[in-house]
């Protein structure tokens, strides 16, 4: 039995697929259209889930049931000693504060770790692989948790928003604002920090909203996280709930503005999208945490 296994939630953007590929576990997120409960990428494709946000069907994200993350805790006993297990960001939902108490009880205590380093999306992502590269490494399930939220302030993500409808219907910004923002095309700069999601800046246009990320990222990497920059150790990430042709029109523009260093992009994930809607995109980084 291999000593160190991995579970993330599909808050961290990673398939089912691709999950299977890594050698890891993806706990699908709960959702709700109207009273209908789907799990995404089991039973509601990225595909059906922008079909029924765009109809104008009520959407609601919820926690996973404890037994939904028993059962996954349970799979993963099967095949590992130890379990790492890394959801979304406590700022952004009450799952992690669950799945820690729940992780204290028999029969998980001193064998289940969860982390709260105050993930989501392309984040989140980076760190499940953080997490395989130490367990390889031969670190434990606790020295991992450890690590890994010794390095929760080492990243930040930047999200532009294309409409302005979601985050009226989210309760996070008024009908009014929303109205006016419409009339005078103003495109908002979310900056993801630390486990909560804030407004950056007002852009008018979409075009200024992304030269406003890449600028934001570039004085990031040159100040906050200048020590990891200097060494090779950022990661740089990128994010869309956009169609494939515009996500890769941003990931050419992000390529170029920072030639030297190797991009990840991932979809948003839906908890995320729900939120920001289509159309949205982002740009991050994470640093490679360090070893005790």
């Amino acid at each position: 039995m291999k000593k160190v296994g991995i579970i993330t939630d599909s808050h961290s953007g990673i398939t089912q697929k691709q999950a299977e590929e890594l050698g890891i576990f993806v706990l699908p997120m709960p959702f709700y259209f109207g009273e209908e409960c789907y799990y995404e990428d089991v039973t509601l494709s990225r595909e059906e889930f922008f079909e029924k946000l765009n109809s104008g069907i009520r959407v609601s994200t919820s926690q996973p049931s404890p037994a939904d993350v028993m059962k996954i805790w349970d799979d993963g006993l099967k095949q590992f000693e130890q379990i790492v297990y890394i959801p979304i960001s406590s700022g952004l939902s009450g799952s992690c504060a669950s799945a820690s108490s729940l992780a204290q009880e028999e029969p998980y205590k001193d064998k289940v770790f969860v982390v709260d380093n105050g993930r989501v999306s392309s984040p989140l992502h980076r760190s499940v692989l953080d997490a395989l590269e130490l367990a390889d490494e031969g670190y434990q399930g606790a020295e991992i948790q450890e690590i890994l939220e010794a390095a929760r302030d080492k990243m930040v993500i930047y999200v532009a928003v294309e409409t302005l409808a979601h985050l009226k219907n989210g309760g996070r910004i008024s009908p009014t604002t929303a109205a006016l923002g419409t009339v005078l095309n103003i495109k908002p700069v979310l900056k993801f920090d630390v486990g909560t999601l804030d407004a950056f800046k007002k852009c008018r246009g979409f075009a200024n909203a992304r030269k406003t990320m890449l600028a934001a990222m570039r004085h990031d990497l040159e100040t906050t996280f200048h020590e990891w920059y200097e060494k090779g150790e950022v990661s740089l990430l990128a994010a869309s709930s956009s169609s494939p042709m515009v996500t890769q029109e941003w990931l050419a523009e992000i390529q170029e503005a920072f030639p030297d260093m190797e991009v990840m992009c991932d979809n948003l994930s839906l908890g995320v999208s729900c939120h920001i809607g289509p159309g949205g995109l982002g740009i991050g980084c994470s640093c490679r945490p360090k070893r005790k």
